[in-house]
């Protein structure tokens, strides 16, 4: 009787181990980019959005007309055209243009 006992003992122990490491981890990144946009016209970008340091690959969400998000290297130069051309554009009291 008391090896099932020791048995569920246990078993219960190694779950609260295991879900208070899980807690400590804290949430990951909501999105990360693996596959990049060759390039998009920039009249059809509405807004954009880093993704999160926590990625693999440093990029950029960005926002187009039609509701779509893709993903683009920061590096590349058509991006960081588009990102000036916004960020030009931002009104005083704006965050983002998402």
């Amino acid at each position: 009787m008391a090896a099932p006992r020791l048995a569920l003992s246990v078993f219960v122990l190694l779950l609260a181990v295991i879900a208070l490491s899980e807690g400590l981890r804290g949430p990951g990144p909501k999105r990360c980019c693996f596959r990049f946009a060759k390039q998009e016209p920039k009249e059809r970008v509405t807004g954009y959005l880093r993704t999160s340091q926590k990625c693999p690959n440093p990029a950029v969400l960005l926002q187009t007309e039609n509701g779509r998000q893709l993903c683009a290297r920061r590096s590349e130069s058509w991006v960081k055209n588009i990102i000036s051309e916004l960020d030009s554009n931002i009104l005083p009291g704006e965050e983002s243009h998402l």
